[in-house]
């Protein structure tokens, strides 16, 4: 498994909080390399909005130029960096100075952000074409061997992202959301 970037820094935790760069970053890895026009089309937001966050992500190390898939010297094309594969601790970051603030952001937004993937998983609406699938396993695991499991799946996605990188009009870009923890203790029941 690729090393991961520790992240400790609150300004770099609300860079990658911002709902649209993480947004840029799951495309520019799944896709690979893109121009900030093809970003736009896909992501349906304007383009010089997705220049500047490309230009925001490169600050902080996340994004940067791929020179050689330019066409020329104008050529703006853009790729993720092994520093936006990311671990970051949240501990951490609350002890430095404005880290709480930055931290309770990044927490609302993904939060926000998982609520919506698994309305989406749950809605009735389903884009003509795709597929969806919904899978709940109890493991009886130590610490240890979740940290294993976890890595495996990471290491089998990482190898499925490798593969079918690229921009193929026929492949759309998939999301795959895994949790593992520690099972929770049941919400209270509605009446």
């Amino acid at each position: 498994m690729a090393e991961l970037r520790r992240v400790h820094d609150p300004k770099l935790l609300r860079a990658i909080a911002h709902p649209l760069r993480n947004r840029i970053l799951t495309e520019l890895e799944a896709s690979g390399s893109l121009r900030a026009a093809d970003i736009a089309r896909v992501l349906d937001v304007p383009a010089n909005q997705a220049s500047f966050h490309l230009r925001q992500l490169a600050k902080y190390g996340l994004v940067e130029e791929d020179v050689a898939a330019a066409r020329d010297k104008r050529d703006r094309v853009w790729r993720t960096t092994s520093a936006a594969a990311m671990d970051v601790d949240l501990g951490t970051i609350e002890k430095a100075p404005g880290g709480k603030a930055a931290s309770a952001v990044f927490r609302r937004n993904k939060a926000a952000w998982n609520h919506y993937i698994v309305d989406q998983a749950y809605s009735e609406d389903r884009p003509e074409g795709t597929m969806r699938g919904i899978g709940e396993f109890a493991l009886k695991l130590t610490r240890d061997e979740a940290r294993q499991v976890s890595d495996e799946v990471s290491d089998l996605l990482q190898g499925w992202a490798d593969r079918t990188r690229g921009t193929d009009p026929d492949r759309r870009t998939y999301l795959l959301l895994s949790i593992i923890q520690p099972h929770p203790d049941a919400p209270p029941q509605e009446d």
